[in-house]
C-alpha cells in the first residue's frame, strides 16, 4: 500500500516543523524554483532557531520588486521574521546593493550566523551526506577563510582541505510536476538545487504546478524518484 503523501496546503504540509530544525531550501535563488508556497507557510508557522541551508539568503520582497514586477517572497521573510539563526548557503549578500537584505541585516545586527559555502561545494557537501559518505577533499578555498578550522591534506603535491557532509530534518523543493508515487520532473532553473537537497534530507516536501497518475510522466525525463518524496502540495502556476 502506498503511504498518503498529498497535503491539501503548504500548511499542513510544514506543520510539524519544529523549533531548531535543520531545513534545505532549494532552487538557485529568484523566483522561477524557488518554492516560494512551501517558504511563506513556515513563517506563518512561525518554527524559530531554524538551521537554513540554501544556495541564496533572499531579496526580501522589496528588492525583489526588481527581478520580478509586483515583486515576490523568498528566504528574506524568515530572516525577517527572525525565525533563522544560522543559515550555510553561497550567496548570503547582495554586494552592497541598497537596500540590505534581510540577511544582510540581521547578520549586522549579530542575529544569524553565517557560514559561506562555495557554490560546487555546497552541491557537493549536499550529495555527501545523501550518499553517507563522511566527506570529500577539495583545492577550493585553500589559502582563504574558507579553510579556516579545516583538516588539511596533501595530495601529489597540492593542498586540500576536508569538507564535511551536510543533511536537513526537511528538505523544501520546488518541482514542475510529480505522479501519484511522487516522481517529480522539474523546469529549467528548478533543476538547481532542488534535486540533490530531495536526496539529502529526512523529509523531503515538494511543491509541484502539477499531479497526474501513475504512467503520464516520461520515466526517461523522471530527475526525483519517489522513494526520495514524501510529502507533495499541488499549487497550480
Amino acid at each position: 500500500m502506498t503511504l498518503n503523501k498529498f497535503f491539501k496546503s503548504c500548511d499542513e504540509a510544514v506543520a510539524d516543523i519544529s523549533d531548531g530544525a535543520t531545513i534545505m531550501v532549494g532552487g538557485f535563488g529568484s523566483y522561477g524554483g524557488l518554492p516560494i508556497n512551501l517558504i511563506v507557510a513556515l513563517s506563518r508557522q512561525g518554527a524559530k532557531d531554524l538551521t537554513v541551508i540554501a544556495n541564496m539568503g533572499g531579496v526580501g520582497f522589496e528588492l525583489s520588486k526588481r527581478i520580478k514586477p509586483g515583486g515576490y517572497q523568498d528566504l528574506g521573510i524568515l530572516f525577517e521574521k527572525g525565525q533563522v539563526k544560522k543559515f550555510i548557503g553561497s550567496v548570503p549578500a547582495l554586494g552592497g546593493m541598497p537596500p540590505d537584505s534581510p540577511l544582510e541585516k540581521m547578520y549586522n545586527e549579530g542575529k544569524v550566523e553565517i557560514e559561506v559555502v562555495p557554490q560546487g561545494t555546497l552541491a557537493e557537501r549536499i550529495r555527501c551526506g545523501a550518499g553517507g559518505l563522511g566527506g570529500f577533499y577539495t583545492p577550493v578555498g585553500v589559502g582563504t577563510v574558507v579553510a579556516e578550522g579545516k583538516e588539511k591534506k596533501v595530495i601529489d603535491g597540492k593542498e586540500f582541505i576536508l569538507e564535511s557532509p551536510l543533511t536537513a530534518d526537511f528538505a523544501l523543493i520546488k518541482a514542475h510536476k510529480a505522479d501519484n508515487l511522487g516522481n517529480l520532473i522539474y523546469r529549467r532553473t528548478a533543476r538547481c538545487f532542488n534535486p540533490v537537497m530531495a536526496t539529502a534530507a529526512a523529509t523531503t516536501i515538494a511543491e509541484v504546478d502539477e499531479l497526474v497518475e501513475v504512467g503520464q510522466l516520461d520515466p526517461e525525463v523522471v530527475v526525483t524518484p519517489h522513494v526520495y518524496v514524501h510529502r507533495i502540495v499541488e499549487v497550480k502556476r
